[in-house]
């Protein structure tokens, strides 16, 4: 799985495959495929090879459900790939079973018809954030523009359509509400959620 994880790491998922992996490795594809049936088997390998580097930790379910989280973001940015095949098909290899295990564990004080919903609603929100985060880093390297660029360029435009007074809520936010970091912005929603999960559970 190293050298399939190595390909993506450099060049995407497009750069995986069974031929592509073979010669890699300097072998004939029919090797691998003495071992593999197809890129799809390949994916769901590579993937939890990567839950092995997911390690979760905390007392308690929210320090838990905390840990989840940063941990599956710092796999994505680490690995951009990944986040293109997060909550596809169920992973059921032995390492996402481990992680899996290691969470719905430090969730026995919950009620155990909420323990799967409360992890999904976490994963959900993980995925969604990550996904985000690696497509601005990707149209930033596909256009050399980082925020501050695109903010210069998008500049006068939002300030002439704020001017019109047709988007009064979003112009306050805009000019006076703090503008965070992808880390802070993460962290803070995680927050809320875990807030809402915290409330929900306890009533």
């Amino acid at each position: 799985m190293g050298t399939a994880i190595r390909l993506a790491d450099a060049d995407g998922l497009e750069a995986v495959s069974l031929r592509k992996v073979a010669a890699a490795l300097g072998v004939g594809p029919m090797r691998l495929y003495g071992y593999i049936d197809s890129k799809e088997e390949l994916l769901d390998l590579m993937v939890d090879a990567l839950y092995a580097e997911i390690r979760p930790a905390g007392d308690g379910w929210r320090d838990m459900l905390r840990s989840l989280a940063e941990t599956t973001r710092q796999a994505a940015h680490e690995h951009e790939w990944l986040a293109d095949l997060l909550g596809g098909r169920p992973q059921l290899g032995p390492h996402a079973l481990a992680n899996g295990e290691t969470v719905v564990a430090a969730l026995g004080d919950l009620d155990m018809d909420a323990v799967m919903p409360v992890v999904a609603a976490v994963n959900a929100y993980v995925i969604g954030a990550v996904r985000r985060e690696i497509a601005e880093r990707r149209a930033e390297r596909a256009t050399g523009m980082d925020e501050k660029h695109w903010q210069a360029a998008l500049g006068p435009y939002l300030m002439r359509t704020f001017a019109t007074g047709r988007f009064p809520a979003l112009s306050t936010v805009v000019r006076d509400a703090a503008h965070l970091d992808a880390d802070h912005t993460f962290r803070l929603g995680l927050d809320c959620l875990l807030d809402g999960i915290e409330a929900r559970t306890a009533g």
